[in-house]
């Protein structure tokens, strides 16, 4: 469930609402609120989409790392 209240928290945090989230992911405003419910799960590539609107990353969706952790992960592949 852990994916479902994260959602739920970094979309109200960027004020956008389900109805919005929806249109730009081309999915149901129902659909939205069964991912914040854990009723279901988005594929990879709604997940990916959702990532990218609400600039955070999968890790952060998903509970590998906490909200405001994204911006301490860095890129293995960068060499600065």
């Amino acid at each position: 469930m852990v994916f479902g209240s994260t959602l739920k928290t970094l979309r109200k945090q960027s004020r956008l609402s389900q109805t919005y989230l929806a249109n730009e992911l081309g999915v149901s405003q129902r659909t939205v609120s069964h991912y914040e419910n854990g009723t279901c799960e988005p594929s990879l590539a709604v997940l990916c989409r959702i990532a990218d609107l609400l600039d955070t990353t999968t890790d952060c969706l998903l509970g590998r790392t906490t909200i405001g952790d994204a911006a301490a992960i860095t890129d293995p592949y960068d060499e600065n």
